[in-house]
């Protein structure tokens, strides 16, 4: 059982050579994945799940909801890493987490943290609540795939064909087809799309491809859009509702992507899908366009995120979350 260094207080940062001599120490790897997960959690989770493999390490790699891993992913490599959540080990060296702001975006999850011998936090959300006995969080870093990129080179890891494939799927999904990019953030594309991955298939699968049925959904949803200028200071505040009955069988990736036809909305700064759940919660995502931070709007309602992109879970109903949203941004 790998063992805890005393020279790092729990909850405390971590340098990637923290977490590479936890990960040569260990015998046995779980890897967790955020609930309803993007290419950027699976990515980063199926990229370290192979590495670990190789070097003849037990791993398995997990999420706790939805019961199935999005449709879009699953020609991502490593997916026969991916076990159910009631299979899961609840006892292992150690346990990854992978683009998680907080323990309770592991959902059912959350409780193998206490059987692992040491936890590791691997993410780069500003609204990281460093949840981790070790904790790698890059807030510079375009995406967990980018701070997995860098640790593997810290690890003299090459960055294969089928790794630079997960790896690509978090960078170019978090960067909205690289929209949001930063100084680097093209020299690790270009790096990884040299290893022979086909980037416009990879982002066409994740980014651009819909069931006929996405087309009635979204008449229905952005019909119910509304916008509200003086919110947010006077910048503008457009929201859409996404129901329960307009989902029908749609995939989660479908209903995801709502928000960022939602966001074009040359009126608004500020854009939020409420998204209903099962169980009557509502699932909230935001987006901003420049200056309005919205992880810290988000942190303010119980959620997180990152500056452009956010989100949060609320209770009440649709028209108490719009009320409390417009109170939050101002």
């Amino acid at each position: 059982m790998v063992e805890t260094r005393g020279d790092a207080a729990a909850g405390g940062a971590a340098t990637p050579s923290d977490v590479l001599a936890v990960l040569d120490a260990a015998a046995t790897v779980t890897v967790l994945c955020h609930v309803h997960p993007d290419a950027d959690t699976i990515g980063s989770g199926l990229a370290l799940g192979l590495v670990l493999e190789r070097r003849g390490v037990p791993v398995q790699v997990s999420f706790a909801e939805p019961a199935a891993l999005p449709e879009s992913m699953r020609t991502l490599p490593g997916t026969h890493l991916l076990a159910p959540p009631a299979q899961v080990r609840d006892g292992v060296d150690v346990v990854v987490t992978v683009d998680c702001g907080s323990a309770g975006r592991l959902g059912a999850l959350a409780d193998r943290l206490a059987g692992a011998g040491t936890t590791v936090v691997i993410d780069h959300h500003r609204s990281n609540t460093r949840f981790g006995r070790w904790n790698l969080v890059d807030e510079s870093a375009e995406s967990t795939t980018a701070v997995l990129a860098r640790l593997f080179d810290h690890w003299g890891v090459e960055i294969d064909r089928d790794l630079a494939h997960c790896l690509y799927a978090g960078l170019v999904t978090d960067t909205g087809s690289f929209r949001w990019v930063r100084p680097g953030t093209h020299l690790l594309a270009e790096r990884l799309l040299d290893t022979g991955i086909d980037g416009a298939a990879i982002a066409r699968r994740l980014l651009d491809t819909h069931p006929f049925g996405w087309l009635p959904m979204l008449s229905a949803v952005l019909g119910s859009a509304t916008l509200v200028p003086g919110a947010a200071g006077g910048r503008g505040l457009v929201y859409a509702v996404i129901r329960r009955r307009d989902v029908g069988d749609l995939r989660s990736e479908e209903i995801e992507s709502v928000v960022d036809i939602v966001r074009t909305t040359s009126e608004a700064e500020i854009a939020a899908v409420l998204k209903e759940s099962v169980n009557g919660t509502w699932s909230v995502s935001l987006r901003s366009k420049s200056d309005i931070d919205v992880s810290a709007v988000a942190a303010r309602l119980g959620g997180g995120g990152h500056h452009a992109a956010a989100g949060y879970t609320a209770e009440t109903s649709a028209e108490t979350v719009v009320a409390d949203l417009v109170d939050a941004l101002g």
